[in-house]
């Protein structure tokens, strides 16, 4: 765990605070942008909805509790983050931004994304904000992420639960499409990390973070990335198949899906670039995916 202390203590190349960028950046803009994508498309497909200010006010306290618990990731891992050549460059391990300003940057964000969530549209979305922040922050990143292998499983909980409070803030309840939407995120996560994780095997060893790679080899992780992938590509046609999505979705979600096969074949097969064109590809199909299930009631009903 992070030495406290040394937020205290800054050396001399820390500068009072970084621009605007800097702050951005801790936020992790492109996990953000996946988080309120998927919680708008949560919020599409509930039966209900919210007056259309306060549904833009409830994606932007979703897009604030990411931007905060992506903050105070960065604080609590800028020890690993400085010893690896992919995170080396982030506002605090670069020096940019100082530790204490970033858990406090983090927590305010955090705070008061709850807070616009529960005001905007009901409090049980409120506590499932929450909830993601809280198991992103002290179960993945604080256990999980350096203590087993099972770290990207276990943790994709929290990436998956977006579409699930979206639609909690549009409904104030739950119902099994949601449940499904965070079934199949949870299950894409560890394909689309382990990919990346092939490639940088030697920077997780490095920082001491046992991703599959590292502490079960390379035969392990590949044949990993085609289980879930498989299991992935099954879970996304449970919508059209109990009749929550329609013929155009179901289509969609098996063609996707048999591009997501043939990426983790070629994976499991170790055909050169793979790795990095499965990375690319994941997160192209989950994006599609999701974009077919709006699409599909429109198009129904044109």
């Amino acid at each position: 765990m992070p030495d406290l202390s040394r937020d205290m203590a800054r050396p001399a190349e820390y500068r009072a605070g970084g621009d605007l960028g800097d702050f951005f950046a801790l936020a992790k803009p492109r996990v953000m942008a996946l988080v309120v994508f998927t919680g708008i498309v949560g919020m599409a497909l509930a039966p209900t909805g919210l007056h259309p200010v306060l549904a833009l006010a409830a994606l932007l306290a979703l897009a604030l509790g990411a931007g905060g618990a992506g903050a105070i990731n960065m604080w609590f891992d800028r020890d690993i983050d400085a010893v690896m050549e992919r995170t080396k460059t982030r506002p605090v391990p670069s020096g940019r931004v100082p530790a204490a300003e970033a858990l406090a940057f983090g927590i305010t964000l955090s705070l008061f994304g709850v807070l616009l969530m529960g005001l905007a549209a009901n409090w049980a979305a409120a506590a499932l904000l929450l909830a993601s922040s809280l198991f992103y922050v002290f179960v993945y990143t604080c256990w999980l992420k350096r203590s087993t292998a099972q770290n990207i499983v276990i943790g994709g909980a929290a990436g998956a639960l977006p579409p699930v409070i979206g639609w909690v803030a549009a409904t104030g309840g739950l119902a099994p499409l949601p449940v499904i939407l965070f079934g199949i995120i949870f299950l894409w996560t560890p394909a689309h990390f382990w990919a990346l994780a092939l490639v940088r095997a030697d920077d997780y060893a490095r920082a001491g973070v046992p991703m599959l790679p590292v502490t079960r080899g390379d035969p392990a992780t590949r044949l990993g990335i085609l289980v879930y992938s498989a299991a992935t590509a099954a879970a996304t046609l449970l919508p059209y198949l109990m009749g929550g999505l329609g013929a155009v979705y179901g289509t969609g979600a098996g063609l996707l899906g048999a591009g997501l096969l043939w990426h983790a074949l070629m994976v499991y097969r170790r055909r050169a670039g793979s790795e990095m064109r499965m990375f690319w590809y994941s997160i192209a199909y989950l994006f599609l995916l999701f974009l077919l299930m709006p699409l599909d009631g429109l198009l129904a009903g044109a």
